[in-house]
This record gives structure tokens, sequence and C-alpha cells, in this order.
């Protein structure tokens, strides 16, 4: 590589490898292999459905004065739990119901058990048996379903949605895969969900996490040394996460030390690349240019004193602009226009192996798969498309999880597959849930201030799955600080409270 060729390589940075990590979110494969781990390790299974039922008795006492309660057991270890929740919160002077989905003789295991320890009376599942409810617990399905709920369950599910009385979900909304998120037919719309270990996909992923009202997790009181055996892959997006790895400026940074971005300016839609420029500069690379078309460069130049404007008279400029190492990251699509232009663009930036993000109209011309460019993608890209660009290039996705992570991995790039429920996927299997992204977002430019988000990051060396990370969680908080009205030129002014509050921390 010659020394006036463009070079950027990211800083060292993992997600944490196992589910001792709090924000490890758990599929039903893991979930079960905690399970089977901390009973092989000495934890008696019913010892386990027991600290279950009390973990969830703990946290309805703590809401909820003694009310006519109606516990709903399914027919196998979720089902389980429900018998010791009844049971316990009897022993505590509540008045308490079970409605079985199934006979006790037809029970096994640590759930036969539990039924078997309690002394009350169980009716059949109906609509019926939800009358003179004033809290119920739905303890009818956990993580591992994977069948639409149909007959009289169904219908009881329906009817429960139908009223008023709040409901309390045992681990996860009954009717809710766990893995992905989609409703199965129909399911519990839950005020309060007491999960175990650690929580599930299915409560962030849509529209499950509509269903699960406030989240309470219980670890069980399983040792480190089993959650340590667990791999993770997925994890919920908290500073938690990455605040370790904040690129914050030390007494000996600079400009240049803070990396240069250089985003692609349209001459028709040029409020898009404004928006992502400004929010680059605001979460901190230490300089940014807009290079666009000559005409109208004036008009990018006019908007800020501290923003730099750069000429492209030819299709090669961007190309040879390129050529100075400082400039690291690239930001090309918001308001770019899907041209000529751009699909230069695309391959120089990855023949000059800067750090760079795709936005917006770069999918139309990544679509067309005849210029081979999606193929050169590779590990310092990050792409960022909303469901319908994504589903131009791989297919609907449809789960959103597994389309992301497939899509990932074919690209070898990070994908960030924007929406309330936001996923950013690694080519390396891992992926992030966003989680705390208000509606409010759902405005003209969010993306674009996203994307230039990303790109600062990207230039201070970050590595790509981390900086998208990071972008999307600030970006959500930054739509919190403001609430209704947003608009996309609000976000990136409302970056330094965000960051001011991220460094007290």
């Amino acid at each position: 590589m010659s020394m006036t060729q463009a070079s950027w390589s990211p800083l060292a940075w993992s997600l944490p490898p196992d589910a001792r990590s709090p924000n490890a979110l758990l599929d039903v494969a893991s979930a079960r292999a905690i399970d089977q781990a901390a009973i092989a390790a000495g934890t008696p299974e019913i010892d386990l459905m027991e600290r279950a039922g009390a973990a969830t008795v703990a946290a309805i006492r703590a809401r909820w004065q003694p009310v006519s309660t109606l516990v709903l057991a399914g027919p196998g270890n979720n089902g389980g739990d429900g018998y010791v929740v009844a049971r316990l919160l009897v022993e505590a002077g509540w008045q308490v119901r079970i409605a079985g989905a199934c006979a006790r003789e037809r029970l096994s295991g640590a759930a036969r058990i539990a039924a078997d320890r309690w002394q009350g009376a169980m009716r059949a599942i109906d609509p019926d048996i939800l009358d003179g409810a004033e809290l119920v617990v739905d303890a009818l399905f956990g993580t591992g379903l994977r069948r639409p709920l149909d007959g009289a369950l169904r219908a009881t599910v329906e009817a429960l949605n139908a009223r008023p009385v709040p409901v309390v979900a045992v681990d996860i909304a009954s009717g809710i895969d766990s893995d992905t998120g989609a409703i199965l037919g129909a399911a519990v719309k839950a005020n309060l969900t007491v999960t175990f270990f650690r929580r599930k996909p299915g409560h962030f992923l849509l529209p499950g996490r509509l269903n699960a009202g406030d989240i309470v997790v219980s670890t069980l009181d399983v040792s480190d040394a089993v959650y340590a055996a667990i791999p993770a892959s997925l994890f919920a997006n908290t500073p938690d996460l990455w605040i370790a790895d904040f690129p914050w400026p030390t007494q000996d940074s600079h400009k240049y030390t803070r990396g240069h971005a250089i985003l692609l300016g349209g001459t028709a839609m040029t409020g898009a690349a404004r928006l992502a420029a400004h929010a680059a500069q605001r979460i901190g690379a230490g300089l940014v240019t807009i290079a666009a078309d000559p005409s109208v460069v004036q008009l990018y130049a006019a908007w800020r004193a501290d923003l730099l404007v750069t000429a492209l008279p030819s299709g090669d400029s961007f190309r040879d602009l390129l050529a100075d190492r400082r400039l690291n990251a690239v930001l090309l699509g918001p308001g770019s226009g899907s041209d000529a232009r751009l699909e230069a663009a695309i391959a120089a930036a990855l023949d000059a192996e800067v750090g760079l993000v795709l936005d917006a109209d770069c999918f139309r011309i990544l679509a067309e798969r005849a210029n081979g460019l999606l193929e050169r993608l590779n590990g310092h890209v990050v792409m960022t498309p909303h469901e319908g660009e994504f589903a131009r290039l791989f297919g609907k996705p449809a789960p959103r999880l597994p389309a992301a992570l497939k899509a990932a991995r074919e690209i070898c790039a990070t994908l960030v597959l924007k929406g309330s429920d936001t996923i950013i996927a690694g080519a390396d299997g891992k992926a992030v849930i966003n989680t705390g992204a208000p509606p409010d977002l759902a405005t003209a430019g969010s993306g674009d201030v996203l994307a230039g988000l990303i790109v600062g990051l990207v230039a201070n060396r970050l590595h790509p799955m981390l900086a998208a990370t990071i972008a999307c969680w600030v970006h959500g908080e930054a739509a919190s600080l403001f609430g209704p009205g947003l608009l996309a030129g609000d976000l990136a002014d409302l970056v330094p409270r965000v960051l001011a509050v991220l460094r007290a921390r």
C-alpha cells in the first residue's frame, strides 16, 4: 500500500463471550442449557422451579395488595412454576384459583411435583374461568412454544386481553416466540413479566415487546460458573455493554486523532447530508467534510462555519480525495442520489479501505448486483437499511433477527436493520438489539442522523459493530430527551446532553 493511499484499521473490540453479562439475551437453546447445567451442578429441577415461583411472587407482592388471583397453568414446566406461585400466594394470605391446561396426572417431572404440592382445586381452562379475577398469572407456556395457540387456550387468551385485569407473565407472555418475538396465533398482553436467568429476544423484538410490560429478571441464584459455560451471541443495547470503550478525547487528542469523516452530498436533497454531517461532528469526529457537485458547494459552505466543504468536479474526484490518509471514514447515501457518481464513490471507498457507512441511496445501487459491489463489502463496512431497503437487497426480513444475521454473514459486514426494534448484526453471528428508541424517531431525516453518528464514531477508529451499537443507543436517548414533536434536526444538538450523562457515569 502506498503512503498516499487512505488506510483505516479499527481498534480491537468484541462483545462479551458468555452469559455472565447481564446484557446477554438467551434464546431457547441457551436458556435450556443453563437450566440443565444448573441441575448437573447439583441444584434439583424442583428447587429451580421453587425459586422461579418465589421470584414471581416477590414481584407480584411488591406491586399489588392481596386480590382475587387466577393462575393459568400450562402442561409443562412453565405450568409447574404457576403451581408454585399459587401455593406461595395462598401461604401469604391471598385468594387464589388455578385453571390447568391438562389434568394433574398428565404432568411429569418437577411440574408434577409442584402440582402435587398444590392442595387446592383445579379447573379446566376456558374463557369463563376469568370471571371474578382481579389479577391473572400467565404460566401457560414459557420460552419453548413453537406452535400457534388454538382451541380453548386461544379463546381464553383472547378473552383475557379484552379485559382490564392486570396480568403477570411467567418467563415470557404465552403465545410469543421467545427467539423471534413473533405472535403464535394469539398472545397474552402482560403488565409485568418475571423472567429467569437472563432476558429473552422475544422481550425486545416486535411484536412480542408490546406484550411484555415491565420486565423483572431473577437469576435463580445460579452460580457464575454456570453462566460462564453458556456462550452468548445476542445482547440488549445499554451503555454497560460499551461504555468502557467510548472514545472520549484525552489531553493529547487533536482533530486528526479524532478522525476525519467525509460525506458525499447530493444536489437535490441537501438536507440529508447536512443532518448527517452535524451528527458526525457532535458525536466526536475531529473534522467533517461534505464533498459535492460544484453547483451546490456554496449552499453547503454557507450552512456552518465549522464544516469543511469541497467540490467534486468529475466522477473520479472522490477517489482522488481518498488518497489523503487523514480521510479515514466515509458516509455515502444520505441525499446522494443513486447515480453513477455514487456508484463510483462506493467503489472508491472500498478500494481505499477506509471505514465505510452505506445508507439510503446506496441500496438502490447495491441492489443492481451486476456491478459486483455487494460482493465486495467487508468488515470495514456498516450498512443501515430500513425494512424496505433490506427487502430490496435480501428479501423480506421475516423474522427480522435471523434475516439480519444471515445477511450480515453473507456480506461479511455489520448490518443495522432499522426499526422500532433496531438490530445491529455482525458477520460473526452476534447481534445487539436496540431496546430504548422511542416512536418519536418516526420522522423524516432521523435515519440520516443515525448514519452520521455511526460515521463519526467510525472516524474515531471504533470497530464498526461498536460504532453502530453506540450510535443507535445515543440516537434513541437523544430522541427520548426531546420527546413529542421531535424533528430530525433536533437530534444532533441533544447529543452533548446524552454524552454529558454518559461521562458522569
